[in-house]
């Protein structure tokens, strides 16, 4: 009754980690669950979940997420797997790849962006016409 086992990572998923503003972060921050940073981070950040990055907040370095909102700055490459969402006072410099994207109108998006398709959407051969073209 009162032996708690350990939360897996899934159970997680779904709660977020918070670094508040005033914080600095020098290192690399790895995450299973979903995350929001209104503080500074000064290195890379990976998570299978969300991070959020706050009106305050600010990362220089790499990021490798599943899904992204940012608000704040953003500064080296991110790897967004679905869906960016870049709010109108973001500032973004660097190299983007993403899913998809979402930009507000007044966002600072000054970044080249490469939009790949998720393998796990995609289907079909590559290369190979679809059988309504391949009569044609």
């Amino acid at each position: 009754m009162f032996n708690k086992k350990p939360k897996s990572y899934t159970e997680l998923l779904g709660k977020t980690n918070r670094i508040v503003e005033g914080t600095l972060i020098k290192g690399d921050i790895i995450s299973q669950a979903d995350f929001r940073l209104d503080g500074e981070l000064i290195g890379n950040f990976q998570s299978k979940g969300k991070i959020v990055i706050g009106p305050a907040g600010s990362v220089t370095g790499d990021i490798v997420c599943k899904n992204a909102d940012i608000e704040g700055k953003f500064n080296g490459r991110i790897q967004v797997l679905e869906i960016l969402n870049v709010k109108s006072k973001a500032i973004i410099h660097g190299e983007v790849t993403v899913g998809k994207l979402s930009v507000e109108p007044g966002a600072d998006f000054s970044a080249s962006c490469i939009m790949k398709t998720n393998p796990k959407n995609h289907i079909g051969n590559e290369g190979q016409p679809k059988p309504e073209q391949a009569n044609q």
